[in-house]
């Protein structure tokens, strides 16, 4: 499928789903700090609903920019929240368990509400409401935060700085190469960049466009989209048509 024109009302869904999506992850991460005995997340007000504890300008750009930029087969919402930050040493488990559970909380949040959501949509995608303009765009909007949930899943687990594959990664090595890995953290947001935005376009000067790393965003979406249809029902592409030819 070619890239469609920029679709406003979609490119709209695709940022207020990110706000509430990204706000729900890094809850999360604050979460599970809490739970695992560490205050910090709490008094540093991380557990709070309010966009202005979460946020983080560079991520929240890069969604904005997304929402109204074609990816292949229409535009995707990804970016990043504010790192929570936590105490290694106040966490049951262990300062290695306890960070590498607070690092997998946002993700296993943000998929568990795809999923709920995907739940709901699998009842409510009938014809008789598809039919009605009013609660056919109520549905897409239930289906953008859903796929924007799991999209942020499965972005995050990059591992790259700020991204929570990063402290995933770096628990999991020895102290040694976990050192020597974390010298990579000031260039993480640079080298998401380039994936997101230099790739692409490099992907089509060399006319090697139809590898897979000149496509992540695509791939990420279509990941989504698979996971969203296994629980739905239905096969990824026509979620894919409901979601991006609906004005």
């Amino acid at each position: 499928m070619s890239p469609s024109p920029i679709n406003v009302i979609l490119a709209l869904m695709l940022i207020v789903s990110f706000l509430i999506a990204v706000v729900i992850h890094e809850c999360g991460h604050a979460l599970m700090a809490s739970l695992l005995g560490d205050p910090t997340p709490r008094n540093e007000g991380r557990l709070s609903l309010s966009l202005r504890e979460h946020l983080d300008p560079i991520g929240t750009v890069l969604a904005v920019i997304l929402a109204f930029f074609p990816v292949a087969a229409g535009p995707i919402s990804l970016g990043w929240g504010k790192p929570v930050k936590s105490d290694a040493w106040k966490l049951r488990g262990g300062p290695n368990v306890g960070t590498l559970l607070v690092a997998l909380g946002g993700p296993i949040a943000s998929l568990i509400v795809g999923l709920i959501l995907a739940v709901v949509l699998r009842f409510l995608l009938v014809p008789s409401l598809l039919a009605n303009v009013i609660t056919a765009h109520i549905l897409q909007f239930l289906l953008v935060l859903a796929s924007v949930n799991i999209s942020l899943a499965i972005f995050n687990i990059i591992p790259l700085y700020p991204l929570d594959g990063y402290q995933i990664l770096y628990t999991l090595l020895p102290s040694r190469q976990a050192i020597q890995y974390s010298r990579s953290a000031p260039y993480g947001p640079f080298i998401i960049l380039a994936i997101i935005f230099l790739l692409p376009f490099l992907g089509q000067l060399s006319g090697l466009g139809s590898l897979f790393i000149f496509h992540i965003p695509y791939y990420i979406l279509l990941g989504a989209l698979n996971i969203l249809g296994l629980v739905i029902g239905v096969p990824a592409d026509p979620i894919l048509v409901l979601l991006y030819t609906m004005r």
